[in-house]
């Protein structure tokens, strides 16, 4: 089997392949390394027939339906999934055909109620049900103790002590362990009994991951995450630098128009030079109005780039073809000491 794990801070991937023909999958592929999966099959002569998340990720951002969109992969999930992306449902018991291999499924909820375990080639894909010295956690949404407890003891424990266990987090650059491993030494597994387990799994008092909201929101219903749509954004606008804008402000460039787009207070306390104030939340309805030539170069910025970014891609799907944003903020003209007006 062809078998490469993917690293990205403490979320794991991973590419599994048919040798013989050359078939593979992505296994809870995360959206910023589609490009580096791509490559990966591109210089090893891989065909990707199938995108598979494990579970509903809360902490990071599935690159499952992008990989779909891009090389119309079927998505697979377990049969509980709630994402109306999923074209491939499976349950416990069958399997995925994969050239000659088989990736068999395992239905294991506890920190999901659509948590599945994958069993191919003397390895276990564990999502975040089995963790290296640990287990996935059962107080986020779906999330059950007495349903980890049942996956565990009383199925995945139970399977052959040499299997490999490839868990999809670990934040302490540990890569595989053996289940018969996991078995002797990891402590939530000591907790042999139902009661002890659960109540250890209830207290574990446990921080929220940093990207909940966004990551189940988009997880669920395959809606973009804020660094999609800047990474949209950046593909259809130029960049202006701050030496270069300075230069403009100073030489009076008048086909320049240089666009603040922060709020009221924010623009009084210091601009630009000769800006011109439009609030982003204002600037469809006021544009019209505020910048009746399409024809002007206009320079967009904002405090610290961003929502300049996404306002200017606005502004050029509106028609203005001159629309750039300032390669940084206003906090960064300010900081490199460069003049600015109040109001």
């Amino acid at each position: 089997m062809i078998f490469e794990q993917v690293r990205t801070g403490g979320c794991l991937s991973y590419i599994v392949g048919c040798e013989e023909s050359c078939a593979a999958a992505i296994i809870d592929p995360e959206s910023s390394l589609i490009d580096k999966y791509l490559a990966f099959a591109n210089h090893h002569g891989l065909q990707f027939h199938y995108a598979i998340d494990t579970h509903t990720h809360a902490d990071h951002f599935s690159g499952s339906l992008a990989l779909s969109r891009k090389l119309g992969l079927p998505i697979v999930m377990h049969r509980e999934s709630p994402a109306p992306f999923v074209t491939m449902h499976v349950d416990d018991g069958e399997m995925i055909a994969l050239g000659t291999l088989r990736i068999e499924v395992l239905h294991t909820p506890g920190h999901t109620i659509d948590s599945m375990t994958l069993k191919v080639d003397g390895r276990l894909f564990t999502g975040d049900t089995l963790l290296i010295g640990g287990t996935g956690r059962t107080d986020l949404p779906t999330g059950n103790a007495d349903a980890l407890y049942d996956s565990l003891f009383g199925k995945l424990l139970k399977l052959d002590a040499d299997l490999e266990v490839c868990p999809a987090h670990d934040y302490q650059g540990r890569t595989t362990s053996r289940l018969g491993t996991e078995v002797e030494s990891n402590p939530r597994l000591q907790k042999k009994e139902r009661a002890a387990f659960v109540e250890l799994m209830r207290t574990l008092d446990l921080d929220a991951p940093k990207h909940l909201t966004e990551a189940l929101r988009t997880n669920r219903s395959g809606g973009k995450t804020v660094s999609q749509l800047l990474a949209e954004a950046t593909e259809k606008v130029p960049f202006m630098s701050m030496a270069e804008v300075r230069r403009r402000v100073q030489t009076r460039d008048n086909d320049l128009l240089l666009l603040d787009v922060r709020e009221k207070e924010a623009f009084d306390t210091g601009h630009l030079p000769g800006a011109v104030h439009l609030p982003r939340g204002q600037l469809e309805l006021r544009v019209n109005t505020m910048l009746p030539d399409p024809r002007q170069r206009i320079v967009v910025y904002c405090e610290l780039g961003l929502v300049s970014t996404l306002a200017a891609a606005t502004l050029k799907d509106m028609g203005f073809d001159r629309a750039v944003a300032l390669d940084g903020g206003a906090t960064a003209w300010r900081e490199a000491g460069f003049e600015l007006e109040t109001s």
